[in-house]
């Protein structure tokens, strides 16, 4: 496997092969589910084409809680088979697929009640812990362990000292979604698939009731096109519906948007060294980890409003600080917030009034002949749901092709930069003298790259000023966003500062005082002129304040209407 460039030179190469030849699959989405199985059909020697309408990840799959855990309150619910599912794939992740993206992080959950909570809580994380290693594949993660008021004390100063009589510490995983998200898909052009962002399906063609390709519109150039293939796959999510609308047929199942929020702030305003897990009246409240910062979240809610931009409200804010500053010594006030992120959960529908009460397993169909429709479940089961998806559309292919479609390897599939990254992490110091670097700055591009580091450390050395900090985002290095745009398939300012880095939430200014100087490294990978740099940086502003005018709505109607007043920088129509 070569490390293929997602350039502008492949993506103009990829969009000209789907329209040149008939593909076997042709997925729509590029999520984790549609990029996941985008790498597993390629992979199984198929031809392979994946568009999306905007950027890889720029849905639900950037904007999750950025865990890859099994879920202990579907442990709590008796889903015994989703969490043990979840816990397999955690333990891929974690050790072969993507140690580079994916590390274990510890939770300490606070008890309560004396005796009977002690040992109702210590069973379940056991049972946790044992499904994990069922799965043949080790947890991958530290065993849980109790802990007493004095030790959790030591850990967690800034925990209330009334808040708890002890605690149980257990170890999940956690990932930056967008990245790896873009990684699947990176990976999956590297084996041979036609993967292109800003590419929008506005059609399906059909020859009698088969469904026989797409109709796609090059959102960059404004021209449309039409790919042939096999086997059309719905990876849509939250748009499922939609996108099923295409082929003029009512699904066989509908899919609910709940919407989660999530809080960042500074590392320093919770004194810890230790995630919590905290419950609430409706669900479960998380204090993550997050380099510098922690992540706060999440709430569960239906939504029914703009799907591409969902807003967080007011009373979405005050509530998630309500909740955690019952359990702070030193409360957290709005001043203290960062960023602010929402995403929605494509839900599986049933008769459930409650969004939290309804299925995160996911569900398969073939509704039309050439058309097969994957939706529901959870980010950390996205290879499973992959895999089943491409079983469904190999069984629509077994009269078409002359030969056996092979199984899904993907277990053995590791993405791009795993390879070697363990003893690239054990050389970091030498990397780190060798390039000219302070050892955390190389320990910050392994965590994000791997054995690609390589790959940044030569534009580094061809460009010294490339090791730079960028303006206003010390953590990131100016060749971090010269990479993005050469190599990650980085098209506008938005996908840099938002989801191939975490500016946009990670600063209090969110990216304003770095989005010139990015916009202009872009710019000169992209052949922006000066106005395109200009209508840019606009674009970024106008989204902010859009953002940060939602935030002071009451409601999600309000809040929806103050974000709508931020148009896409690449209009959809």
């Amino acid at each position: 496997m070569r490390a293929l460039a997602l350039s502008p030179d492949q993506r103009q190469d990829a969009l000209d092969e789907m329209a040149a030849d008939e593909l076997d699959v042709l997925v729509i989405g590029g999520g984790v589910v549609g990029a996941g199985a985008a790498l597993d059909a390629v992979t199984r020697g198929l031809r392979v084409g994946l568009v999306e309408a905007r950027d890889y990840a720029s849905g639900t799959s950037s904007r999750s809680s950025k865990l890859i855990h099994g879920g202990l309150r579907y442990l709590e619910m008796l889903d015994f088979g989703l969490v043990a599912e979840a816990l397999q794939e955690r333990g891929l992740l974690v050790q072969r697929l993507a140690p580079h993206l994916v590390r274990p992080v510890p939770f300490i959950y606070p008890l309560r009640g004396r005796g009977w909570e002690r040992i109702y809580a210590g069973s379940g994380m056991l049972l946790y812990d044992t499904l994990g290693l069922l799965s043949g594949r080790g947890r991958g993660v530290p065993h849980h362990r109790h802990l007493s008021r004095r030790r959790v004390n030591a850990l967690v100063p800034s925990l209330r000292k009334d808040a708890m009589i002890g605690a149980i510490q257990y170890y999940d995983a956690q990932v930056d979604d967008a990245r790896h998200t873009m990684f699947l898909s990176r990976t999956a052009a590297a084996y041979g698939a036609a993967v292109a962002s800003r590419a929008r399906v506005v059609g399906l063609r059909r020859q009698g009731e088969r469904v026989s390709g797409a109709v796609v519109h090059d959102l960059e150039s404004d021209r449309t096109f039409d790919v042939g293939a096999r086997q059309v796959l719905n990876a849509t999510g939250i748009w499922t519906d939609e996108t099923q609308g295409l082929a003029g047929e009512r699904g066989q199942f509908q899919v609910r948007a709940s919407k989660g929020i999530h809080l960042v702030v500074p590392r320093d305003r919770i004194r810890s060294e230790s995630g919590l897990i905290l419950r609430t009246e409706k669900s479960v409240l998380f204090v993550i980890p997050w380099g510098r910062h922690w992540i706060i979240g999440t709430t569960d809610t239906d939504w029914q409003l703009d799907k591409a931009h969902p807003a967080a409200s007011r009373t979405d804010i005050d509530y998630l600080l309500e909740h955690v500053n019952a359990v702070l010594e030193t409360p957290l006030t709005r001043v203290d917030v960062e960023g602010v992120y929402a995403g929605l959960r494509p839900l599986l529908s049933d008769e459930s009034e409650a969004s939290s009460k309804l299925s995160r397993e996911h569900a398969v169909a073939h509704p039309v002949p050439g058309l097969v429709v994957v939706a529901g479940g959870k980010y950390t089961t996205y290879r499973v749901m992959a895999k089943d998806a491409v079983d469904e559309a190999v069984h629509g292919l077994v009269s078409d092709l002359d030969r056996q479609v092979p199984g899904s390897c993907t277990e053995n599939v590791p993405l791009l930069g795993a390879e070697g990254w363990e003893a690239l992490w054990n050389q970091r110091h030498v990397l780190a003298g060798r390039a000219g670097l302070h050892p955390v700055r190389v320990e910050h591009l392994l965590r994000r790259y791997g054995s690609l580091v390589h790959e940044l450390l030569v534009l580094i050395d061809d460009d010294p000023s490339l090791g730079e900090p960028l303006p206003g985002a010390d953590d990131y290095l100016r060749a971090e966003i010269v990479y993005a745009a050469s190599h990650e398939g980085a098209r506008h300012l938005d996908d840099v500062l938002t989801r191939r880095t975490r500016i946009s939430i990670e600063t209090f200014d969110r990216g304003l005082r770095s989005c010139e100087e990015a916009a202009r490294l872009m710019g000169g990978v992209l052949g922006w002129s000066e106005g395109q740099v200009t209508r840019e940086i606009a674009h970024y502003e106008q989204r902010v304040a859009a953002e940060r005018e939602s935030q002071q709505m009451p409601d999600d109607e309000t809040a929806d209407a103050a974000r709508l007043g931020a148009a896409d920088v690449v209009p959809l129509s």
